[in-house]
């Protein structure tokens, strides 16, 4: 004698209730692997994911605000986007004096950091006005410039340069003295009163550049306007 087609149903519903019930106890308390047999996370894929329809995300500033990567390890997380961003894009700085006037520098030693205190742009946060310092956020090949332009007081035969350090080490210095022509009886200083240096140099991520002043005098006064006095920092590769 056959069962009622209703109970049939009902006896069926229990059965997938069942199903459904051990299948949620099996993954709340243990690891599901497709493609391997031993799963290190809830989900552990070991294969090709394949998405075949995703809905738009219509609310913007959230999908801006962090987006899936992998880790070196294969999980997938979470990351804010302008962190991806910043990766992605090669660092770019110039940096310049805050005002026009003259910036004194004292060289108790021969040389002095120069205080570039303005950013015309820092793509990467790198630069502390602070400590007049560029911190490299990425490893790899920068091409570094540097320019400045004394106001005056640079006599004859007196030594006047600038140098970029690299780690607080000279990593390229053009430095010389002034040239004076005399005329009946008087010396001319024909030397120019801008010095630069430029090189590239590799850096490994927290490597440091900065920029001195070096000479033979006390003291030097430099131009504060930016087209005289300024540096620039690009990440090449």
């Amino acid at each position: 004698m056959s069962l009622p087609s209703n109970i049939l149903r009902f006896q069926k519903m229990k059965t997938n209730l069942l199903l459904f019930s051990l299948i949620c106890t099996y993954a709340a308390f243990s690891q599901v692997g497709i493609g391997t047999l031993d799963p290190t996370a809830s989900l552990d894929i070991n294969g090709d994911v394949r998405i075949r329809t995703v809905n738009a995300e219509s609310n913007l500033d959230v999908a801006k605000d962090s987006i899936l990567v992998v880790s070196r390890d294969g999980v997938v997380k979470s990351i804010p986007s302008k962190t991806v961003i910043e990766k992605g894009l090669p660092s770019t700085v110039k940096g310049t004096f805050s005002g026009s006037g003259a910036v004194n520098l004292t060289l108790a030693s021969g040389s002095e950091i120069i205080p570039f205190n303005a950013v015309d742009f820092d793509t990467n946060n790198e630069y502390d006005l602070g400590t007049a310092t560029f911190t490299a956020k990425q490893d790899g090949i920068y091409a570094v410039n540097v320019q400045i332009k004394a106001s005056s007081g640079i006599a004859v035969a007196t030594n006047f340069g600038v140098q970029i350090m690299k780690n607080n080490m000279v990593e390229n210095r053009n430095s010389y003295a002034n040239v004076g022509v005399t005329i009946a009886f008087v010396t001319i200083n024909v030397t120019s009163p801008i010095r630069n240096s430029q090189t590239l140099v590799q850096l490994d991520k927290d490597d440091t550049i900065n920029f001195e002043v070096v000479s033979s005098l006390a003291s030097v006064n430099l131009l504060g306007n930016d087209e005289d006095s300024f540096f620039t920092i690009h990440q090449i590769r």
